[in-house]
């Protein structure tokens, strides 16, 4: 880990580690979806309700990391992907960092598999400051249990 006085992903409330390498930091993370299916069914003799059988759990299967900065792994994996080398990697982990201290991880989902599939460059606008930010969608194949 590296000293907070050298981290480039400071400023950010989300941070991504790679098989324990940081390797990014974003502000905006979406795509944390997972639903339940259920099935009701009426049971006879019991008319105040139906029943709910639950079903299997899926996800979107993507996450979309914005308004973020990077090393370059990330833009060199996913250049992998468009030469037509697919390389699933993970764990992946992406932390949440508390607003204030940003020190320690409040929160963490660790995805299994992972692959880029969708690079956004950032825009670049001559008349502001603004940091060069991106975003970037991964496939996964769920969380780690």
């Amino acid at each position: 880990m590296r000293s907070r006085s050298k981290d480039p992903y400071l400023s950010f409330r989300f941070k991504v580690q790679i098989s324990g390498v940081e390797v990014a930091g974003f502000n905006e993370v979406s795509g944390l979806t997972f639903e339940t299916s259920t099935e009701s069914f009426k049971e006879g003799g019991f008319n105040e309700h139906e029943r709910q059988l639950i079903g299997p759990t899926v996800s979107s299967g993507k996450l979309i990391l914005k308004k973020g900065l990077s090393d370059d792994s990330l833009w060199k994996w996913y250049k992998d992907v468009m030469a037509g080398r697919l390389v699933r990697k993970g764990p992946l982990t992406i932390s949440l960092f508390d607003y204030v201290e940003k020190k320690d991880p409040k929160w963490q989902w660790v995805f299994l598999k992972v692959c880029p599939v969708k690079w956004t460059g950032p825009q670049f606008r001559a008349g502001t400051a603004e940091v060069a930010f991106e975003s970037i969608e991964l496939s996964h194949r769920g969380l780690k249990p």
